[in-house]
């Protein structure tokens, strides 16, 4: 009797992996409570986030930032290049993380 040869799954690349997390994990959090994701730039290696809704002009914003997506982030991939924003001008480019697509 031959046994069959198993081959693993090849990972997801980075990029997919955090969209996935930006999409399924933070940007509902942020929701709960009125704010809203927005990807700016994401490959594998930056991302660039900005922070709308009731994010905007929060004063809790940055301990959002360094408390709740910093650390996701860097589970996903630590040697990804993070810049988070928040404001009520979105930059350029900027899409709903429920909404971006690679």
């Amino acid at each position: 009797m031959q046994c069959a040869s198993f081959t693993p799954p090849m990972p997801l690349p980075i990029r997919v992996q955090l969209l996935s997390l930006c999409r399924d994990v933070l940007a509902p959090l942020l929701a709960v409570d009125g704010g809203v994701l927005y990807v700016v730039v994401l490959d594998d290696t930056s991302l660039v986030l900005h922070l709308g809704g009731t994010c905007a002009g929060c004063p809790g914003a940055p301990i959002t930032t360094s408390q709740v997506i910093e650390p996701a982030v860097r589970s996903v991939s630590p040697s990804v290049k993070l810049s988070v924003t928040s404001g009520g001008i979105l930059p350029p480019g900027a899409v709903p993380a429920t909404e971006f697509s690679l």
